[in-house]
């Protein structure tokens, strides 16, 4: 009788442990699965991310900097640049549009400023002393040329840089889920898609695709304050940009975001300088960015009346010497800034300007 109910007890202890390995089978081959999604994950985003970057031809060290810096703890600052290039098929168009932002990781700050794509300057490497619109940087040396020309306007090292062409915008707002634009007033702007197709906007919250985005941000002739409302609505979107990207489930999709728009983005930014910066800035939202503005006058030069956008000096030393205090840059002297006011005097002198008159805008929100 005690035999058999040792053999009971044996047979009960046999059966536990036979589930026991059973839930612990099952629990490896759960882990073996998570974590191989998870290194598939990593490396789709690697090679995603390897596709995108492209150094510049000076290197990782701004010519304004004695050192290069280290983003994961020191102020720097980033370019967007916004190509428009289906007017020439894809080959080398003008910057549509131009975003400055200055990020100080140790305060969790972040100041941002447009630069009309109009306004007059003369390109980095033009010797001549000739003016011409800042837009058209980017179709003589790229990605170079325009952050030696921006550095060259604003007084500041530009570190980072990220362009991205119409077709990359629309497929980072799609792969986000869209954003949430508080639309200032009603107006329409045709479709880059089908040219017949109005896209009609609603003053009040929308939430917009890529394609509704992307006709948001380009419209410029029903705004009442023109360029300078549009540069308002561009900066929007990047806040809204921010807002989404910091939401659990896009963080999650990090991979497929960056496998859908590594065809159309390139950027200086390294994976881990990434991936540093999103633990830094957790919690970070859009609304916590400062914007400045730049001012300035409409002006018309030569027989075909061409339009710049002709920037204030003293404004332009006030946004100048912000940048730099935010980066931990020394102030510019009032000395410099009216020798830099008379250089622009008289290279002005060598152009025959028809009109000149106060803009009706500022570049601000």
């Amino acid at each position: 009788m005690a035999q058999r109910v040792k053999v009971r007890v044996r047979k009960k202890k046999s059966k536990k442990k036979k589930i026991f390995k059973r839930i612990l089978v099952l629990f490896l081959l759960l882990f073996i699965c998570m974590g191989g999604f998870a290194v598939y994950k990593i490396v789709n985003t690697l090679q995603a991310a390897d596709k995108t970057y492209d150094e510049l031809e000076r290197g990782e060290k701004s010519k304004l900097r004695d050192a290069v810096i280290d983003i994961k703890k020191k102020p720097f600052s980033v370019l967007f640049v916004g190509i428009e290039d289906y007017a020439t098929n894809g080959d080398h168009g003008r910057s549509d549009s131009l975003i400055v932002a200055t990020i100080n990781p140790q305060d969790k700050t972040m100041k941002m400023v447009s630069i009309p794509r109009d306004t007059r300057v003369q390109l980095a490497s033009d010797t001549t002393g000739n003016k011409v619109k800042i837009n058209a940087a980017f179709a003589k040396g790229g990605k170079d040329e325009t952050i030696e020309t921006v550095e060259q306007f604003l007084h500041i090292p530009i570190d980072k840089y990220a362009t991205v062409d119409f077709d990359g915008f629309k497929d980072v707002i799609d792969e986000v889920g869209g954003i949430d634009i508080d639309v200032p007033f009603d107006f329409n702007e045709k479709s880059d898609v089908k040219k017949s197709k109005k896209i009609y906007f609603k003053k009040g919250n929308m939430h917009l695709n890529g394609e509704e985005a992307l006709a948001y941000a380009r419209m410029r002739k029903q705004d009442p304050r023109g360029d300078f409302g549009r540069n308002d609505r561009q900066k929007q979107i990047l806040r809204a940009m921010i807002d989404q990207m910091a939401k659990p489930h896009n963080i999650a999709n990090v991979d497929n975001i960056a496998k859908e728009v590594s065809d159309h983005i390139t950027t200086n930014f390294r994976i881990t300088e990434g991936l540093a910066l999103q633990q830094i800035y957790s919690g970070f939202k859009g609304d916590d960015t400062e914007t400045l503005s730049i001012k300035g006058s409409d002006l018309y030069l030569g027989p075909n009346r061409t339009y710049f956008f002709e920037p204030d000096q003293t404004n332009l030393a006030e946004v100048q010497n912000e940048l730099r205090t935010h980066l931990k840059l020394p102030a510019e002297s009032s000395s410099s800034t009216e020798t830099n006011t008379q250089t622009d005097s008289s290279s002005d002198a060598t152009g025959s300007a028809d009109t000149q008159a106060p803009s009706t805008g500022t570049s601000g929100q």
